[in-house]
């Protein structure tokens, strides 16, 4: 399934919490740049036909929830990006972030306990 720059925005409003309403997804969107209210329908129309998400009627409203779970689809995005980009090949990713200086301490120490966690589970 794939998911746009634009329906993936939704999505993250809708990961955060839901049940939500259409009304509170473009509050929420709204934060940062404007949303029509149409467009977000739209949208959440195609999340719908997509099968990422689902929806309850309330009333006159519609409550929308996941069908996708946001884990589930940052493993299949990030297998799918180093695939494409590094031929499937996590070092030269990590790699790339550590020539640009782009990791920071913390994510340094992050990693080497991943290591270090992966190589027990090997011994």
């Amino acid at each position: 399934m794939e998911i746009s720059k634009t329906e993936l925005e939704v999505m993250q409003v809708i990961w955060k919490s839901f049940p939500v309403t259409a009304d509170i997804v473009i509050e929420n969107l709204n934060q940062t740049h404007i949303w029509h209210e149409k467009t977000v329908k739209t949208l959440l129309n195609r999340l719908i036909k997509k099968q990422a998400l689902s929806y309850e009627k309330k009333g006159r409203q519609y409550a929308y929830y996941p069908l996708l779970e946001k884990n589930d689809y940052q493993i299949k995005e990030t297998h799918s990006f180093v695939r494409r980009l590094f031929q499937g090949q996590i070092s030269p990713l990590i790699a790339s972030f550590a020539k640009h200086e782009s990791l920071s301490k913390d994510d340094i120490e992050e990693l080497k306990k991943l290591i270090k966690s992966w190589d027990e589970k090997n011994d």
